[in-house]
C-alpha cells in the first residue's frame, strides 16, 4: 500500500467519524479539535513505548502499541491531507535534506548510502 491508498482509507475513516459526530453530538471536529485528538495519542504512544521498554506497567503490550502507532499515523495522514500537505513529497524532501545535513556532520571515512 502506498501513501495514497493509506491517505484514502484515513479519510474514508474520517467522514465516518463527521458522520457519527454529526450524529452524536449535532457538529464535526474542527482541525484544531482532532490535532488535540492527535495530541493525546501521541501520549498515550508514549507510555506504550515505556512499558515496551519496562519503564511503566501498561495494559495491552504489543497490541497496544500496533493500534497506537496505527492510529497516529492515521492522525499524520488525516491532518496532512486537511492542511493541503502531499505528505509523499514533503517526507522525500525532509528525508533528502536530513541525509544531507548528517552525512555532512559524519567523518568522510563513512561509507556513502
Amino acid at each position: 500500500m502506498n501513501v495514497a491508498d493509506l491517505t484514502q482509507r484515513a479519510m474514508r475513516i474520517h467522514a465516518l467519524y463527521d458522520e457519527l459526530n454529526r450524529h452524536e453530538r449535532g457538529r464535526v471536529w474542527t482541525r484544531e479539535e482532532f490535532m488535540l485528538g492527535f495530541v493525546g495519542d501521541v501520549g498515550d504512544l508514549a507510555k506504550l513505548v515505556m512499558a515496551q521498554e519496562g519503564a511503566r506497567d501498561m495494559p495491552g503490550g504489543r497490541a497496544a502499541l500496533e493500534h497506537e502507532l496505527a492510529d497516529c499515523l492515521w492522525s499524520v495522514l488525516v491532518l496532512a491531507h486537511l492542511h493541503g500537505v502531499d505528505l509523499e513529497r514533503a517526507f522525500d524532501r525532509t528525508t533528502a535534506q536530513l541525509d544531507t545535513d548528517i552525512s555532512s556532520r559524519l567523518p568522510s571515512t563513512r561509507e556513502p548510502s
